[in-house]
């Protein structure tokens, strides 16, 4: 059984915190262990990211761009590995993991491609004086990544945050810390001086909290629920942190009666039951048409139940397992709280315990209509296979749905009718709306939400803003006296 242990200054050391477990979510079995991070941990790893900060900062641009090449290549080349990883941490199915880390390799591109593109501007100022403006980094920046999209979103903050010059102490999920682990390994062969890139592990009220809340760090770049998003606020006020949250979601997907039935059915079904539904972005509401509604929710229900559920590692598999059973405990309780309150069960609405798959998280993939909006399955976040579906009749009735939520991350319109797209998807309040198809996360393009979803955007180069200062300097080069006092 692997050991993994924590990484502060180019090395591998033991964490003071203890030992936890890594579990295999698709049969509960001991994955490995990795060693917890104590405060006396974190205090190193601050420590050793602000000397890093001045080696990393102070390099050649050309010589950080070498350098993030190397990892660029690395991770490329032991892509096939890592995903295996990644599949046994988090129960995502193989070919997932593979297709999420080569996204995150194209997001560290796109990056590298940006680093001698960080400018600043010249701006018109009083006579005689000459004016500019550069961008530094930020200093220290503590990256926190959930467990649903580990590397994937690691690479995410990561990428940015090294291309603008800083220094980073990476905090992976507890139940998922091995492809982080595995990344630090990649950045130190890749040439990446010591105590640029450290990665700690433990409990996010305990550790998370001492980090966020540390005078050493500048900057917190978090991915993960509101309710915490809300906590690190708090945390970060205390010192006046820099802060962005990409934070839940209870996006809507909504089918216009001219819609293309097959691209709306199959991209909706992709759209909340990829990764098994635990996905901010998750389409989880699903709005039809009434005049197309039967006949779309029938054939929704059809295809739902041809996905293929398994074992993630094989190759076939569609949909893999929760990520642990207090998680599995935590989808199915809101779905027996939905039926409560008046939900109609379609289809699922229980643990798969087939022969083979009766030891793993595996939940059916789960359809509730509702007829009303105060069900907690329609305002709440399940973060797991479970869509609710609704009738509509009239265009603002539709967007009226769609923004009836405390969070605005992302949307999906399926119509035939340009002008109908252009306006439902300029009224919608959410960060970002798709027209005609589910896929939100495409590197280059600008990620994040409205509302409860969070602040700041992410893949895009509107993040080069969110791990940067900008300074203005401003030279007078007349030679009248300075003298504003007439002394």
């Amino acid at each position: 059984m692997n050991e993994y242990k924590i990484f502060i200054n180019g090395n591998f050391v033991d964490g003071r915190g203890g030992i936890g477990e890594v579990i295999n979510p698709h049969d509960n079995s001991i994955l490995a262990k990795y060693h917890i991070a104590s405060r006396e941990d974190v205090d190193l790893a601050v420590k050793s990211a602000r000397e890093g900060l001045e080696k990393w900062k102070n390099l050649s641009i050309n010589k950080r761009i070498r350098i993030l090449q190397n990892l660029s290549k690395l991770l490329s080349e032991n892509l096939d590995k890592i995903a295996q990883i990644e599949t046994l941490n988090v129960g995502k199915p193989i070919n997932a993991s593979k297709t999420e880390i080569s996204a995150g390799i194209s997001v560290l591109e796109f990056y590298i491609g940006a680093i001698n593109k960080i400018m600043g501007e010249t701006i018109p100022t009083l006579p005689g004086h000459f004016n500019y403006t550069i961008r530094e980094p930020i200093g220290v920046c503590a990256l926190i990544v959930p467990w649903n999209y580990p590397l994937m979103l690691t690479l995410w903050k990561l990428s940015p945050a090294l291309a603008c010059g800083n220094s980073v102490i990476i905090k992976p999920a507890s139940w998922t810390p091995l492809s982080a682990l595995e990344l630090a390994k990649l950045c130190k062969e890749a040439g990446i001086p010591d105590g640029v890139v450290n990665v700690i592990t433990g409990p996010g009220n305990e550790i998370g909290s001492y980090l966020v809340s540390h005078e050493g760090v500048d900057k917190i770049s978090f991915t993960g629920e509101t309710k915490t998003g809300s906590e690190i606020m708090k945390l970060a006020s205390n010192t006046i942190k820099r802060v962005s949250l990409e934070l839940g979601g209870k996006s809507a997907n909504i089918v216009f009666e001219d819609a293309d039935l097959e691209d709306a059915i199959n991209g909706s079904i992709w759209a909340i039951y990829y990764n098994s539904g635990q996905s901010c972005e998750a389409r989880s509401r699903l709005f039809i048409h009434k005049k197309i509604y039967d006949k779309f929710l029938s054939e929704f229900v059809e295809k739902t139940k041809k996905i293929k559920i398994g074992n993630p590692i094989n190759k076939e598999t569609q949909m893999g397992p929760l990520v642990s059973k207090s998680h599995l405990n935590s989808v199915h309780k809101y779905v027996e709280k939905g039926l409560e309150e008046g939900a109609k069960l379609i289809y699922g609405g229980k643990k798969i315990d087939s022969k083979d798959l009766k030891n793993g998280n595996y939940y059916m993939p789960t359809i509730l209509e509702l007829n009303s909006t105060e069900n907690i399955c329609f305002k709440e976040e399940i973060f797991g296979p479970v869509v609710v579906v609704m009738s509509f009749e009239s265009e603002e009735e539709a967007i009226k749905l769609a923004n009836n939520s405390k969070y605005g991350l992302a949307g999906t319109i399926w119509t035939r009718d340009v002008k109908r797209a252009i306006r439902v998807s300029n009224s919608i309040r959410a960060g970002s709306i798709t027209i005609n198809h589910p896929l939100t996360a495409i590197p280059g393009l600008p990620f994040g939400g409205y509302k409860q979803s969070g602040f700041g955007r992410e893949l895009s180069l509107d993040a080069i803003e969110l791990f940067t200062e900008k300074k203005s300097v401003i030279y007078k080069f007349d030679e009248t006296p300075v003298n504003p006092w007439n002394l």
